[in-house]
């Protein structure tokens, strides 16, 4: 029995030297809390928005066979969608998608001449810049170009028989801001400045050519619902 006592002794001094656990040891480790490291959200680069958008244009342009002539061109309100994809939480690309219809008329020595109507696909791409430090209100600013296309184009009749504008290409300026309420959810505001002077061309009663301008410079005035996903 002594020795076997020696022995269980023996063993248990092994095992304290090469850091192996005792029975108390053992406890104690299993007595210790687990440490879990913290739930960090996933991250999404992507978000849309839904705006109503204002079109406000120049009221610019010129008719070259018409000395003084000036041209106007209508407002309109339209339904807007932008799509955004974050690069990093600062820096992000948008796409907006949308269509307005407007008119043209004559002013100065072209007043009441009705020109024509036009309808505008005018997707943009801009590349902007976040500011994250405020925070649920967040600016950004942005600059990028535009590039519309005419469609669905018709003389007035009478004293314009035929109206074509042409594709452009045009820089964009742009500011805004998102409110958000939650994770997801938020206000947008947006303002954008495309720089949009597509040329002109048509026919006046009796079979005259006539070209021009038409100076667009719209601004583009939105506010709608953010969803982050």
């Amino acid at each position: 029995m002594t020795k076997f006592l020696t022995a269980v002794s023996a063993l248990a001094m092994v095992a304290a030297l090469n850091g192996l656990p005792t029975s108390a040891a053992a406890a104690d480790l299993a007595a210790r809390p687990v440490y879990k490291a913290p739930v960090v959200d996933e991250w999404n680069p992507w978000m849309i928005r839904l705006r109503v958008l204002g079109v406000i244009p120049r009221d610019s342009g010129y008719v070259n066979q018409v000395p003084g002539s000036s041209l106007k061109t209508s407002d309109a309100v339209v339904p807007e969608l932008d799509i955004s994809y974050f690069f990093t939480r600062n820096i992000a690309a948008e796409l907006i998608l949308g269509v307005t219809r407007h008119s043209i008329s004559g002013t100065d020595a072209l007043n009441g001449v009705d020109v024509g109507k036009s309808w505008l696909l005018p997707p943009t791409l801009t590349l902007q810049y976040h500011f994250t430090d405020f925070g649920a209100f967040k600016p950004y600013v942005g600059a990028g170009v535009n590039y519309t296309f005419f469609f669905s184009q018709k003389a007035a009749g009478g004293t314009v028989i035929d109206s074509h504008l042409k594709d452009s290409f045009a820089p964009v300026a742009q500011i805004g801001f998102d409110y958000m309420f939650d994770k997801h959810w938020g206000w947008n505001v947006d303002v954008k400045k495309i720089w949009l002077r597509p040329e002109w061309n048509g026919t006046l009663a009796g079979n005259i050519p006539v070209t021009g301008k038409v100076n667009l410079d719209p601004w583009l005035i939105g506010t709608g619902i953010t969803y982050k996903f």
